[in-house]
């Protein structure tokens, strides 16, 4: 929504309105990117893909609308029925993204299924065993994720060591939620993290260079992010992004959002990545399978679902991203924009992507090449 000043008048009785600072210069490309993880089931199950009515994949079509990145999902031994998350499916991916020379982040789960803030399950190889060899196998697992990226030549720009790890990840050995939140918990999870950084470092050759991302969800919750972020910090934890999830319905509002981008970044002193974000085209359903975003409530007060709202609400979190000062926040990620239902299996999502349900890419995706 392009705020003219009587909207800006009328939205100060209403939270729709957001104070832009100016924009900074950085030295490394703004990351316009999303994440494309369950593009192969998708493809596989006979989804299409259109741009104007002409066929297309849906990696080249969002790379036309300005994606210049892409973020992938990788668990350590999936359910087979899911077509993808695996690492074959993942080289798979990332070989396609080369190809098409877009940035890479790599994001690892350390689970078999997903790990966000309601659960962080240990992978069934690892769940015997003691702390030490947990420590021992998340490096050399993620040495041979790494090794195994660089071997094909596609090395990620990025990873994140977890997803969401706000409660922490590998519970319970690295939880520190709830009864877990103690000192000795937060130094088992900085112990944790600290290996899957060693293990990075040991795939590295001469000449190779791949930042690390800590992801949290608290896009809009400055207390809970602070809180975070002072326990790893205080524990030596190194890192070089700080990421988060923003979606409205569960992370407050978009001036939360902006307050918190403003002060994360003064606060610590490192760039900003929003790994997460997105917001519906419609409240409507093409399957039976429940979507956890379908309901008015869900939508914040100034958009409605709509193909044009939605283009509209992700440009005004630009503006919040890019307004942030000194260039802190250095791109932001859409969550599966092209994770349409298959002939075999519904989707949860087909309502907050970037395609229609009949895979006509929407206007949202000319998000990517805002200024």
């Amino acid at each position: 929504m392009r705020w003219t000043p009587l909207l800006f008048a009328i939205a100060t009785l209403i939270p729709c309105s957001f104070v832009r600072a100016d924009t900074a210069t950085t030295a490394l490309p703004f990351l316009r990117g999303a994440d494309l993880s369950s593009l192969p089931a998708v493809e596989a199950a006979g989804g299409v893909f259109t741009d104007s009515g002409a066929p297309g994949e849906a990696m080249a079509i969002l790379q036309a609308r300005g994606m210049n990145a892409v973020r992938l999902r990788l668990w350590h031994t999936p359910n087979p029925s899911y077509g993808h998350g695996d690492l074959s499916s993942t080289l798979a991916m990332a070989a396609r993204a080369e190809s098409l020379g877009l940035a890479i982040l790599l994001d690892l789960h350390y689970s078999d299924d997903w790990a966000d803030p309601g659960k962080q399950t240990k992978p069934a190889a690892w769940s015997a065993l003691g702390f030490a060899a947990l420590r021992d196998s998340v490096r050399a697992y993620t040495q041979s994720v790494l090794l195994a990226m660089s071997a094909q030549g596609t090395l990620p720009a990025i990873v994140q060591i977890g997803n969401e790890i706000t409660p922490g990840m590998l519970w319970d050995d690295g939880r520190v939620s709830g009864a877990f939140d103690t000192p000795a918990q937060w130094t088992k999870l900085a112990q944790l993290i600290e290996s899957a950084r060693l293990g990075i470092g040991d795939a590295l050759g001469p000449g190779d260079s791949v930042a690390v991302m800590i992801h949290i969800d608290r896009g809009g919750d400055n207390g809970g992010a602070r809180r975070f972020f002072d326990h790893l910090i205080a524990e030596g934890v190194s890192f070089d992004y700080l990421g988060l999830s923003y979606y409205p319905w569960w992370h407050g509002t978009p001036i939360d959002f902006r307050d918190n981008l403003t002060d994360l970044a003064a606060r610590y002193q490192k760039p900003v990545v929003i790994a997460e974000l997105a917001y519906p085209w419609t409240l409507g359903w093409a399957d039976n399978t429940f979507n956890p975003v379908g309901d008015p409530s869900h939508l914040h007060i100034c958009y409605d679902a709509t193909p044009a709202r939605q283009y509209e609400y992700l440009r005004d979190m630009i503006d919040i991203m890019t307004g942030v000062p000194n260039g802190a926040v250095e791109g932001w990620f859409y969550w599966e924009p092209a994770w349409l239902p298959g002939e075999t299996f519904g989707s949860p999502w087909e309502n907050v992507g970037l395609f229609d349900f009949d895979g006509e890419v929407l206007r949202g995706a000319d998000a990517f090449s805002a200024p």
